[in-house]
């Protein structure tokens, strides 16, 4: 296609701060909603539409929450307070069902006389605020509002605007919707179609009768009815999947372009490495496993880089599909590096590795087989001594496997011929690091990329979509499985019970984890101190007031519980007497977080009370007892990742959530969907339903440009797939995107370096 040769970068005006258009004061506002810049604000669209003929749903009011609803005034009074001085007013909205109290103070009745010449019986509004409780009442205390109709320069501007679908934005305490839509208009009124490149090819707007950019941009922000903002964000919706799209396309095109190292493996009588370690595997690969090797192995064997993605179930068998893929590398002549998120977790995979091979990883030592190499670890902790004799063996070749962390990253690690990279849990690394390692070599390596969150089909093809996605869904046999059960934190039976349930399997000679969220009791709540837990707020309960004054207070929430102080407690239970616990965190020197992994899997340690670090990878068989405390302030998907990390033996597994959600939030049902099914692909899928799907895709970590604003990755799964193909049609055909600069622009923009990273995550 050749018809996108218009404009090809956005005007300056796109990119002009906002402090120069809307003011300082505004634009300082909106700085902090992530909106800097004149494309930013065009780019912040409402999230829903209000008229005046129909009023919010008061039911859907949640405490806690910061909302703007739209609701008729329908009693307004000022009186003195008697026990502070002052003055109070008070009004009642209603939906016409429910009603909403909004509260204002005054030092002087007089100064209440603004709002009461407004907020008249009978007129309807629009009341931002925070949501409180009071005596039972939902309430807005100094709510900002605008009445419609009312707030409008003239009696003509009054009645079109009445007439028109008012623009609800997200907003925030610092500056509430309706002073963000004049905001927009002020950069929208005086925008000229010239000033606006668009992204998606003329042919393909035609095809499927999509607005142009700037037809969308006017219609989603001031609508004169309901079909226009429609039609607008259909047409930027598909813009946010095809551009996406695109980029996935264009490094799928760039990576076909690149020369590869071809790796066979051993021929036929050669006596290589992955025939031994197949031969002396104490257990059979399942099916999967067999087909997924197929799959990698062929994948490896041609002259082009492998782009593959392997997600399985926890327990599905990932680490020795992964391990036959670097023995293939390496029985080709090359070295594999794998690469994990966490220094528990490359320990782990060295130990792991190690047994697997057993005389194969011992190349050169006493009892090493004939045919061997060596599996070291490369860390940022280790001591200079061993980091010295990890990069030799990494430089010289000697060691076909080099496991590490971040530390792999860095300039003075040099590998003979880096021929596989292996990454773990790809959505704890952002793109930039995983091309730094596969960018280290001469000629690109393969990459392998695993990970256990099971990924809907629409989310992997929108998230991975510049991989080939395999998938294992067996679990090995000899594979207890593990109950699951919801145990209230108030009912002091059931948690008494699930502390002698720990002493049972210690006796049994089994192993125990404890989770919790924090790491020390000092740590603020809300801080993510617990190795990169993937905590969830939750909406604040404010209590009921009482007296004159009205106030949103929420009392204190009992503190999420902490590493240190439930080893403390634990220890002092005569339950427990005699048990030998640990901890395990982030904060410890990766030496102690060794020394307790290992003591914990050899027996020395019987419960290990531990934050998140063990929620991937870490593999002791003996485990048969998980307790999550505060486990309703986890993600599903996390949750079910620290579920995998018991019943990984002969032994049935159990995982005890402690909880204090009140039934029927989503707390709850996280909880309760972890206990009720161990289908990796449901949980996700509720894990979606019940998350901001930005957040599920990361992009809420890389800026306002990046974000998902309007697709919805599984509502919206045929668009994706239209999009996915006419990107793959421009690119194929303009692979540089040479002749379509400003889809290029537009993937720089949204994607650039700085913001791709959340392309990779899930």
């Amino acid at each position: 296609m050749t018809d996108d040769l218009d404009a090809a970068t956005p005007s300056s005006r796109l990119l002009r701060p906002l402090g120069r258009e809307v003011g300082t004061r505004t634009a300082g506002a909106l700085a902090q909603l992530g909106v800097q810049t004149v494309g930013d604000l065009l780019r912040y669209y409402p999230r829903r539409y209000s008229s005046p003929g129909k009023m919010t749903d008061l039911r859907e009011l949640r405490v806690g929450e910061h909302v703007t609803v739209m609701a008729q005034v329908r009693q307004a009074t000022v009186r003195k307070m008697h026990t502070r001085g002052g003055a109070v007013m008070e009004v009642i909205v209603t939906d016409g069902v429910r009603d909403l109290s909004l509260t204002f103070f005054a030092k002087h009745e007089g100064r209440l006389r603004g709002h009461e010449s407004k907020l008249r019986p009978g007129r309807v509004g629009l009341f931002t605020g925070n949501v409180g409780r009071y005596r039972g009442t939902a309430q807005l205390v100094h709510p900002d509002y605008t009445i419609v109709g009312v707030d409008a320069d003239d009696e003509a501007a009054a009645l079109v605007e009445a007439s028109r679908p008012i623009p609800i934005y997200p907003a925030s305490a610092a500056i509430p919707s309706w002073r963000i839509a004049p905001a927009v208009r002020t950069v929208l009124d005086p925008l000229k179609r010239e000033e606006v490149p668009d992204p998606i090819p003329e042919g393909i707007r035609t095809r499927h009768d999509l607005l142009d950019l700037f037809t969308a941009l006017r219609d989603v922000h001031a609508p004169y009815q309901d079909a226009d903002w429609k039609r607008a964000q259909d047409r930027l919706r598909y813009e946010e999947a095809f551009v996406l799209q695109a980029a996935l396309a264009r490094r799928r095109a760039e990576v076909a372009e690149q020369d590869a190292v071809a790796r066979p493996g051993a021929g036929q009588g050669d006596g290589g490495l992955l025939p031994a370690f197949d031969a002396r595997l104490p257990f059979v690969l399942t099916k999967g496993q067999r087909d997924v090797g197929q799959q990698i192995a062929a994948d490896l064997a041609r002259p082009r880089p492998m782009q593959r993605l392997l997600q399985g179930e926890v327990g599905s068998g990932k680490t020795v599909v992964a391990l036959r893929a670097m023995l293939q590398v390496v029985d080709s002549g090359g070295q594999a590096a794998l690469l994990a998120p966490t220094e528990v977790l490359a320990a782990q995979h060295l130990r792991t590795l190690r047994q697997l091979l057993g005389p194969l990883a011992e190349d050169g030592m006493l009892g090493g087989a004939d045919r061997a190499t060596r599996v070291v670890l490369l860390t940022g902790s280790q001591t200079a001594a061993a980091r010295k004799e990890a990069l030799l063996d990494a430089a010289s070749g000697r060691a076909g496997i080099v496991v590490g962390t971040h530390a792999l990253l860095g300039e003075q690690v040099q590998f003979a011929d880096l021929g596989l990279v292996v990454v773990d849990e790809q959505h704890r690394f952002g793109v930039e690091q995983r091309d730094e390692l596969r960018t280290r070599a001469g000629v690109t390596p393969h990459l392998l990329v695993m990970t256990a969150t099971p990924i809907p089909r629409t989310v992997a093809m929108t998230v991975f979509g510049d991989l080939e996605i395999c998938t294992l869904t067996e679990i090995p046999e000899g594979r207890a499985g593990v109950a699951t059960h919801v145990v209230p934190a108030d009912n002091q039976a059931w948690v008494a019970r699930t502390w002698s349930r720990v002493r049972e399997e210690v006796d049994a000679g089994h192993r125990v984890y404890v989770v919790c969220p924090r790491i020390s009791p000092d740590d603020p709540e809300g801080a993510q101190a617990a190795d990169d837990a993937d905590l969830v707020a939750e909406p604040g309960t404010a209590g009921d007031g009482g007296g004159d004054l009205l106030f949103d207070e929420v009392p204190v929430r009992r503190p999420l519980r902490a590493v240190l102080e439930v080893a403390e407690e634990l220890s002092a239970m005569p339950v427990l007497a005699g048990v030998r616990i640990g901890v395990l965190h982030g904060r410890l020197p990766a030496a102690e977080k060794d020394d307790a992994m290992a003591r914990f899997a050899g027996g020395d340690l019987q419960v290990l009370v531990s934050t998140t670090v063990i929620e991937v990878g870490v593999d002791v068989p003996e485990a048969t007892v998980m307790v999550v405390m505060d486990a309703d302030r986890f993600g599903l998907s996390q949750l079910h990742q620290l579920r995998g990390r018991v019943g990984r033996g002969s032994a049935p597994g159990v995982c005890l959530l402690m909880s204090a959600a009140p039934e029927g939030t989503d707390a709850a049902m996280r909880v309760h969907t972890l206990a009720e099914t161990s289908d990796g692909f449901r949980i996700a899928a509720v894990d979606l339903e019940l998350r901001r799907e930005g957040d599920v895709l990361g992009a809420s970590q890389s800026g306002t440009g990046s974000s998902l604003r309007l697709l919805r990755v599984v509502k919206d799964a045929e668009l994706i797939a239209q999009a996915r193909s006419d990107a793959a049609e421009v690119v194929d055909a303009d692979p540089t995107l040479a002749r379509h600069p400003a889809l290029a622009t537009a993937i720089d923009l949204w994607l650039g370096p700085q913001r791709e990273e959340f392309l990779e995550r899930a």
